[in-house]
Parts: structure tokens; sequence; C-alpha cells
């Protein structure tokens, strides 16, 4: 028997059924039926996201969350979506990794009389019931106003930027590239001397564009990555080289266990707080099945995370 508070992931090709249970006696059936693509079960902010999903449906012994790891890879996703539509599950949430390619299978699955629900990346149709996550487009200005400050205030900022992207195909991706582009093209004395460099969110692809960026520039003032990780990957690239404290590193997402404590330990200026969405997402399904009405966007909130904030952060994340 599986105690209620502790759900399992699974890792790999198949389905992770989370179930809930209670210890001692046999609970009834749940009532509903979760189904949940998500695009990775490894990156850190995923893990937290997953895992405060299933705390949140815990909560609610008369769901049943299954959550099915996208292993990273866009037709994976696209796989387990349409097992959840075969399963005829009361309702999918999913994650896309990109935008274009997880588009057809939300209109499936809503075809199929599933309501759907999109969490933290867009997708190109309006066949869903309701989008939760973060004004990307809102995080991409208020890092580039802060770079701006960093290079010497508006009008007056010099400097030049690398920009590490997330995956390329991704609207976060976009969004925090749009954003920041809005304000650091508006000052003609700072230039993104890298900024169409992928990383796909990953650190260790982020120390090596970071790597080969040093070797072709002997300036570099600023870097602005999509997510903390990559902004990490780059700080590590500099200080291998020796040239760490030339430079700020920004980046995306604020966990305490990560950004925000990269920017305790000073290897971080600042990062910018990405909210998961994952126990929003669980109050919202439950207004969805219970036929009430809801919002088609709930937007989550964002802060900056510097050496000025980041002690209370912690403190209010403890």
């Amino acid at each position: 028997m599986i105690d209620r508070r502790t759900f399992g992931l699974a890792l790999g090709g198949g389905l992770a059924g989370l179930a809930l249970a209670s210890c001692g006696r046999k609970e009834p059936a749940a009532r509903w039926r979760l189904g949940f693509s998500q695009v990775t079960t490894t990156e850190p902010w995923r893990v937290l996201f997953s895992r405060e999903m299933r705390d949140a449906a815990a909560k609610h012994p008369d769901l049943q969350l299954t959550i099915a790891d996208g292993q990273d890879r866009t037709e994976k996703q696209v796989s387990d979506v349409e097992a959840f539509v075969r399963q005829k599950v009361d309702l999918i949430l999913i994650s896309p990794k990109e935008s274009a390619g997880l588009t057809g299978a939300v209109e499936a699955a809503s075809a199929a009389g599933i309501p759907v629900m999109v969490l933290d990346r867009g997708v190109e149709t309006q066949a869903y019931r309701q989008f939760i996550g973060s004004d990307n487009l809102k995080i991409g200005r208020m890092a580039g106003a802060y770079a701006v400050d960093l290079l010497g205030g508006k009008g007056k900022a010099q400097g030049k930027i690398v920009e590490i992207w997330g995956g390329m195909a991704s609207t976060p991706a976009q969004e925090r590239h749009k954003g920041f582009a809005e304000a650091i093209d508006a000052e003609p004395g700072v230039a993104r001397v890298v900024d169409r460099q992928d990383a796909d969110w990953k650190q260790d692809r982020a120390y090596n564009i970071m790597s080969s960026a040093l070797k072709a520039h002997p300036k570099i003032d600023l870097v602005y990555a999509h997510n903390d990780p990559m902004a990490y990957g780059a700080y590590l690239a500099a200080k291998d080289a020796g040239r760490q404290t030339e430079m700020k590193f920004l980046g995306i997402d604020g966990i305490p266990t990560e950004g925000a404590k990269w920017v305790k330990d000073g290897a971080l200026t600042a990062t910018f707080v990405y909210e998961p969405p994952g126990a929003e997402a669980i109050e919202q399904a439950l207004r969805i099945l219970k036929g009430e009405t809801v919002p088609k966007r709930i937007e989550l909130g964002t802060e900056v995370v510097d050496a000025r904030t980041v002690d209370a952060f912690l403190a209010k994340r403890a």
C-alpha cells in the first residue's frame, strides 16, 4: 500500500502512476484521473515543478495523478499525451518542450473531449482550457533593465554582453530574449557579442558556449542566460579561465537551492524568479473538473533576487 504522502515518479519510457491511498485501510477509487506530460524529470526546476504538483494532489483524495516523463523529447511527449487520450483520463496537463511540436497533441486531446491545461510554455493553438505560467516577456524586460543599470544606467550604459539561449523553439526562450533585447538594443553603447547560441537549458552546453566566447572576446562585461543552470555554467567557464571577476552573470528561475544559492555565494549577480505552476495547476484542475468557470490565462509573479534581497528571499522560502 502506498502512503498518501508519497508518490512514485517513473524515469525512462513508461508512465509514472501516482496513486492516492492510505495506510491501514482501503480507500475508495479516485473520482478523477489526471495525466501530466512533463518535459523532463531531471532538470532542477522541473523536479521542483513536479514535486509541488504531487504535494498539491496529495491533499485531494479524489484525485489520481499520473506523471509521464517526456525525456526532453517532443515525440515522447506526443506519445504520452496520446496514451492519456486512449486511457480516457478526465483531464490532461502538459508542459511542452516546444510550442509547434506539441500543438497537434493538445488539439487532438481537446477534440477527444478531454480538457487540457497548458503549463509554463505555450502552444500554437487556443484549443486548451487554461494556460498557467509566468510572463517571460516581462521577466526578459526586467533582466534587460537590470543589465542596463549594471552597465552604467539608461542612456549611459557601456559594455559587451553574451546571451545564452534556452531552447530556441520554446516560447520562454523567445520571450526572454525579446524582452531583454528591448532594453539592451535601446543602448548604443551596449553590444551583444554572442546572442544566438542555444544551450537548450543545459549547464554543460552553456559552459562550452562560454568557453568559446571567452577565447573570441577579450572583453565581456555581462552574461545573460535564459536560466540559472546556464548562467552558472557560464560562470564556471569564466572561473576556469580566470576571468569571472571581470563580468556580471544574470540568470532566471530563482530556485532556493540553485539560483538563489549561487547569488548568495557570489557566483551569480542576480536571478529572476520563475514560479513553478504545479500547485496552482492542481487547484485550477479541480475547478475545471467541478464545472466551474476558470480564466483562460493565469500569470504567476516574479521578483529579482540579488545581493540586496537574497537573504530575505531564502528566509521566506525556508
